[in-house]
């Protein structure tokens, strides 16, 4: 029988360590920057996997991880890995509607689904006094982007910007920036490298709707390969002003 859309998507991502370019280093990086305190209560905000807890608790040992995401699969994923560690509570949840007080909240290349603006607002209610907000953004490297790059993101998401572009949305929000950095090349291939096993399993026995999800995958990641100095993700930590 042959597959939709959605599962096949799900086939192919499915138990894949992250859904998004990412390292242990960028969250190290943004906690150091944060001066979380080892009792830290954190978000993971569109959390996916998890692919970013272990790095988190690593920062705030003491601490509590309140990983959020609106899809099933991923919370159950989370609640797999994670439902012995009273450190990690993992609820299926809505991003714009974050609750409770948090010191830091993380939000690993989904802020886009809201927009910079409108998820720092959305957040600043649920950050404790010195509470920051540390989230990674596409945005464009160069001021003239190839047109293979550009149809990637042209119907994902067509307002992307560029670091600049992401300062003025941060500073209209009302939050100053304490920092910002690029991933690195590993933090892509981390993503990237399982996405590319998955792909080369599934293939030969691939119906048109799962071939259609990995060529898909596979143009992604070939693109950022050939075009890697024109684009990647913004890593910001910010605190209300």
């Amino acid at each position: 029988m042959a597959s939709d859309p959605m599962t096949a998507f799900f086939q192919l991502h499915r138990d894949l360590p992250r859904e998004g370019p990412g390292e242990p280093a960028d969250v190290a990086w943004a906690t150091e920057l944060a001066a979380l305190a080892p009792n830290a209560q954190m978000a993971d905000v569109a959390c996916g996997p998890g692919g970013d807890i272990a790095a988190l608790l690593a920062a705030a040992p003491e601490g509590h991880v309140t990983a959020l995401d609106k899809t099933a699969h991923f919370v159950d994923a989370v609640r797999a890995d994670w439902g012995t560690d009273g450190r990690v509570t993992a609820l299926k949840a809505d991003m714009a509607r974050i609750h409770n007080s948090y010191d830091l909240i993380w939000c690993a290349g989904a802020v886009y689904f809201m927009g910079v603006t409108a998820a720092l607002n959305a957040w600043r209610k649920s950050l404790t006094k010195n509470g920051v907000i540390a989230f990674s953004e596409a945005c464009w490297f160069t001021d003239a982007p190839s047109e293979r790059a550009q149809s990637l993101f042209a119907t994902e998401y067509p307002t992307m910007t560029d670091e600049a572009g992401v300062q003025a949305q941060i500073a209209e929000a009302g939050y100053e920036v304490l920092g910002t950095r690029r991933l690195s090349d590993a933090a892509w291939e981390a993503y990237f490298g399982p996405l590319d096993e998955r792909i080369a399993k599934l293939t030969p026995d691939a119906d048109p709707a799962l071939k259609a999800v990995l060529d898909e995958a596979w143009e992604e990641a070939d693109c950022w390969r050939t075009h890697r100095n024109e684009y990647g993700y913004l890593l910001s930590v910010v605190r209300p002003k």
